[in-house]
């Protein structure tokens, strides 16, 4: 389990990089205290109207560019073709699309209203559901066929 985040909070000067590593490490603990957890964490601290100027750029690491998919797929050994992205945003699921994965919309967080909205051009989800958990049972379902 990977999470791929922006995080432009970072580029903003809203929020410290030790902070997102402070609330990683603490999503973590509380994961690991009820049997769960996330692999990895990868995020895009970039922004291209930044307000502080080392973050200050157009990368390939902010979602939807499939960046991040693609240095956790080379870093974990992962294969695209046999993921899947869970994302609440329609750019969550461009993203997976870029990368080469199946893809999941949730219409909890963002995606109550993008779930609603017309997808940008060429964006589609393999599936729309409800939730997280509607989406791991998705998921376990396809593997299963597998």
């Amino acid at each position: 389990t990977v999470v791929i985040t922006n995080q432009s909070g970072i580029a903003r000067g809203l929020i410290n990089e030790e902070f997102l590593h402070h609330l990683h490490q603490t999503i973590h603990v509380r994961l690991a205290s009820s049997g769960g957890g996330i692999d990895r964490y990868y995020y895009c601290p970039h922004f291209p109207e930044a307000k502080i100027e080392r973050y200050r750029q157009t990368c390939q690491c902010r979602k939807p560019a499939p960046g991040l998919i693609e240095q956790a797929c080379r870093e974990m050994g992962l294969d695209a073709s046999r993921s899947v992205m869970v994302g609440d945003r329609w750019l969550d699921v461009a993203c997976g699309r870029a990368a080469g994965t199946h893809t999941v919309l949730v219409r909890s967080g963002h995606g109550l209203s993008e779930a609603d909205a017309p997808p940008p051009d060429d964006v589609r989800a393999d599936a729309i559901l409800n939730n997280l958990m509607e989406a791991v049972g998705w998921i376990l379902r396809r593997c299963s066929r597998s």
